[in-house]
């Protein structure tokens, strides 16, 4: 993709900035110019390759997916950035790869990134998805401008046919860019978005045919992947399937204590009739000695003998 290579007057001017207290930049006295009414949005010139689409569009989808919870906020990629009059006049209007804004309305329809309709707001974060043809410029001018017009508080570009290409910079004080260094992962973290940048192996969208292949994706500070709308649905599938799985054997375990406890019931219930009987044969037993003693008692009285004097 080529470069947006034409400054805004008022940034020639060095006129002052003011920061969002999402942290995305804004000029201070800016004024909205008079807007071309003819922008184009389609260019019609497809991506370097599958890989470099699939690549923008799970960047993409991902961080979507990842700030779902807050409706301020704005991803695209492959689209069209306006940034000024003369830009849009002389038809050089390509943009980046992937960018991210924060602070502004996700919830309305955009065909491109015309910066005097978002209240002079630039990219906060801009991944450029590096090729052959625009490996130069992707590492030149248009490094340039993201830092000296755009000032993009994060860039980074990457070369999904290189593992070892990722690369990043951090905008200071002075409106300069800073390189960030990676952690021992070899992630780069985004501090306007609060996420690392690294590399995974895998395959999306039967991409390569055979194997896996690194792919640039985010990861929480915790280190967690963060995942596309269909990893988390799977995901949360998962978790609902342990817990299921959980309920279902704490169910299975309440039943045999139950039974457990049925079968104690039952036990004891045998050996209250096991004693009742017991007591009835003994009160059997002593009523027939009774007995006995009686008739025994009786004879003796026949023959004249005081059974109680014996």
């Amino acid at each position: 993709m080529t470069p947006e290579t034409t400054a805004d007057p008022a940034v020639e001017q060095n006129q002052p900035i003011v920061q969002n207290p999402m942290g995305a930049i804004a000029h201070a006295d800016w004024e909205n110019p008079t807007p071309p009414t003819d922008l184009i949005f389609d260019d019609g010139e497809p991506l370097e390759s599958n890989r470099h689409r699939i690549a923008m569009n799970l960047l993409i989808r991902s961080l979507q997916q990842f700030l779902l919870p807050r409706k301020n906020t704005f991803v695209g990629g492959n689209m069209f950035v306006y940034y000024s009059r003369q830009q849009a006049m002389n038809r050089d209007f390509r943009g980046p790869d992937f960018f991210a804004v924060l602070g502004v309305e996700g919830d309305r329809d955009r065909q491109g990134w015309v910066v005097w309709e978002e209240d002079g707001r630039y990219p906060d974060v801009i991944v450029e998805l590096l090729s052959p043809s625009t490996a130069a410029i992707d590492r030149g001018v248009k490094k340039d401008l993201y830092e000296q017009v755009f000032r993009s508080p994060n860039y980074f570009i990457f070369d999904p046919f290189d593992p070892s290409s990722l690369a990043g910079w951090q905008l200071i004080p002075g409106n300069s860019y800073r390189s960030l260094e990676p952690n021992d992962r070899g992630w780069l973290w985004s501090e306007i978005l609060g996420l690392w940048l690294g590399t995974w192996d895998g395959s999306i969208d039967c991409e390569p045919a055979t194997g896996t292949c690194p792919w640039l994706r985010f990861y929480t500070p915790e280190g967690t992947l963060v995942p596309l709308p269909e990893e988390a649905a799977q995901q949360q599938a998962a978790v609902a399937q342990r817990e299921a799985e959980a309920a279902q054997r704490e169910a299975e375990a309440a039943q045999q204590q139950a039974e457990a406890a049925q079968q104690q019931v039952q036990t004891a219930q045998q050996q209250v009739q096991t004693a009742q009987q017991q007591v009835q044969t003994a009160q059997q037993q002593v009523q027939a000695e009774r007995e006995r003693a009686d008739r025994l008692a009786a004879k003796l009285q026949e023959l004249g003998i005081d059974p109680a004097a014996i």
